[in-house]
């Protein structure tokens, strides 16, 4: 438990303010030993100094490689004992894969291979040489290849403790959008606005969530701020932000207020993943990823059950207190018990830990060297810049971002359509169609069964048989599904009506829900796939697009419904998702051509 506090932002707090006193890390305990493999590095100087050509600590280091590739034969294939120069120490190639990633850069056969040796290697406590550069500086790296603070060699259930506790966040902040729709009535009444405009407190707390990404991800993948700090300001700022919205007393400020939730409440949607691959390997990711997107995609489906019957006997502001009833315990929760899972920012602080105790400056995390050229307008081009010139310029993610967003919009339609059909069809109160809304939990539970069936009977043992696929291989549970939402639309649009059983057209939206969130898992894992190399840049694209439709469909919904009707409205969308249909298939035929002739793509 200690241990966990420590790396929490509580922890650090505590150790900030009482100069390290409290919660202190080995390297600050007296009587800590370094590693011998450091001390032999660090002492190399003295032999040098001598004009040793072999010194004992290159000798020490030569056989502390082959005792690794002794001790792991099934991978000796992939390790080398490389001759070791003054001034210029290389040590086992696999013990040196072990260092810090620098982004969260997913799927690719080279980290899926070295993934693979580690876990293997993690069976064994064996104790990690760290490499000297030709410079002389020396990376810091884990003490061994079990070493516990490394978020990959956490528990399994600590880490379950951790991605419960991300995936709640998200589900706060996520049902802090649709948990407003019970209010707009109340809201038209009191500020004397139409239904329009009393839907734009929800369409702009969508859109900001999308706007975020585009600044937190990429701060997150800093070394010097890791993951808590943006999750722990922002959230705090989501919670500040909370308290006087349900209190204005104008129209205006309630907009405001609500964009800035939706705003500092986005890193849970920057973030979430990132801190699932920092502590789950390639290989069973998928598993912690549908975990995190179930709570995203449940968030706004249960918002209307957890205030429709709170609004009608309280008033319309009780739907925004609840965002802060919900929000402020788990903004306890994560100050205190959520540890920081960015690896280079881990061994950042280490080697300055490691520089105080041996007053040795040739000690540095990998980060540290990488950042020396760090520029702030390269980090805004890529966040910003790239993420709308890939989708300009290559067609197949251009079809993926407008396909995830149409799913995307359609889903926040419900929300406007759902009032347009079940009180006026079949006399629900504004509680029981929050009720409704329990059946995308069905098919989210539905989705989820669906696609870890997929990853555990097939996928997984394919890839270990086979390694990894073409990109496009990812893509087949996708293209059945893809048929499944415009049948659930259809089915909606058509037995929406007072003479069929409300089932009916609940049944359409549950075979929808279930679909989407199969196609979305596929789609999720393509992108990073194609483009590795700009997956963060991605992703935070791909959410601003999805964000900026479902605000517009928010916006557009009621309108297009209440002028045309609730079934022929439908049946446009419906319409529109079969061009999914078709655009699936394409992608996964001719994904490869494409990727060939676009300049962003890995070879």
């Amino acid at each position: 438990m200690s241990d966990l506090m420590r790396e929490a932002p509580i922890g650090q707090l505590l150790r900030f303010v009482t100069r390290n006193k409290l919660f202190p890390y080995p390297e600050e305990l007296p009587g800590f030993q370094l590693p011998e493999t450091y001390n032999t590095v660090l002492n190399e100087h003295t032999h040098e100094k001598h004009g040793s050509s072999q010194s004992d600590s290159e000798n020490a280091i030569t056989e502390e490689a082959d005792k690794t590739a002794d001790e792991l034969p099934e991978l000796k294939q992939h390790v080398t004992t490389r001759s070791i120069r003054s001034g210029d120490v290389e040590h086992a190639v696999a013990l040196r894969r072990t260092r810090t990633r620098e982004s969260t850069t997913p799927y690719t056969e080279e980290r899926l291979e070295v993934e693979a040796e580690l876990a293997a290697e993690r069976t064994k406590s064996i104790a990690v040489v760290p490499t000297k550069t030709s410079d002389g500086t020396i990376l810091v790296d884990w003490y061994t290849t079990d070493d516990p603070a490394n978020p990959q060699n956490w528990s399994q259930k600590k880490k379950f403790y951790v991605a419960l506790l991300v995936s709640i966040y998200t589900f706060a902040v996520y049902s802090g959008s649709a948990i407003y729709t019970s209010s707009e009535l109340g809201v038209m009444k009191q500020f004397g606005v139409n239904a329009t405009d009393a839907s734009l407190p929800l369409s702009l707390y969508v859109l900001a969530y999308g706007i975020g990404p585009l600044l937190f991800a990429p701060l997150s993948e800093v070394p010097v701020i890791g993951r808590n700090p943006v999750y722990i300001v922002t959230f705090l700022f989501f919670v500040i932000v909370s308290i006087p919205a349900p209190l204005v007393n104008n129209f205006a400020g309630l907009l405001v207020l609500r964009f800035l939730q939706g705003f500092f409440g986005s890193p849970c949607l920057a973030n979430g993943g990132a801190t699932m691959q920092d502590m789950y390997s390639l290989l069973y990711l998928p598993y912690a990823l549908t975990f995190w997107v179930s709570a995203a995609f449940c968030g706004p489906a249960l918002g209307p059950l957890l205030s429709g019957f709170a609004v009608t006997a309280k008033g319309w502001r009780w739907s925004l207190w609840e965002i802060l009833w919900i929000a402020g315990p788990v903004f306890i929760l994560m100050f205190l018990f959520v540890p920081e899972t960015s690896t280079p920012n881990i061994l950042l602080r280490r080697a300055k830990r490691l520089r105080a105790l041996t007053d040795d400056p040739r000690l540095r995390s990998q980060s540290e060297i990488d950042q020396r050229g760090l520029k702030p307008s390269a980090v805004a081009i890529d966040a910003l810049i790239k993420p709308l010139e890939i989708t300009i310029k290559d067609p197949a993610i251009a079809f993926v971002n407008m396909y995830t967003a149409l799913v995307y919009g359609i889903y926040y339609s419900f929300f406007e359509v759902f009032p347009l059909v079940y009180p006026v069809y079949y006399g629900f109160s504004l509680g029981i169609i929050g009720v409704v809304f329990l059946c995308i939990l069905v098919a989210c539970f539905v989705g989820v069964a669906s696609y870890a069936a997929y990853l555990n009977w097939y996928l997984i043992p394919d890839i270990m048989r086979n390694g990894l696929r073409a990109q496009e291989h990812r893509l087949v549970p996708a293209l059945f599904a893809s048929f499944f939402p415009p049948i659930g639309l259809f089915l909606f649009a058509w037995t929406a009506n007072p003479s069929i059983h409300w089932i009916a057209p609940t049944i359409g939206i549950t075979i929808y829900g279930a679909s989407v969130f199969v196609i979305n898992q596929c789609i999720f894992v393509y992108i990073p796939l194609s483009y590795p190399q700009y997956a963060a840049s991605l992703f935070a694209g791909n959410d601003f697009l999805r964000s900026a439709l479902a605000c517009g469909c928010i916006l557009f919904g009621r309108p297009l419904f209440i002028n045309v009707g609730v079934s022929k409205g439908v049946t446009v969308l419906a319409g529109l998702s079969c061009m999914g249909v078709i655009g699936m298939f394409v992608l996964y035929y001719q994904g490869a051509r494409l990727r060939a002739k676009s300049k962003f793509a890995t070879a």
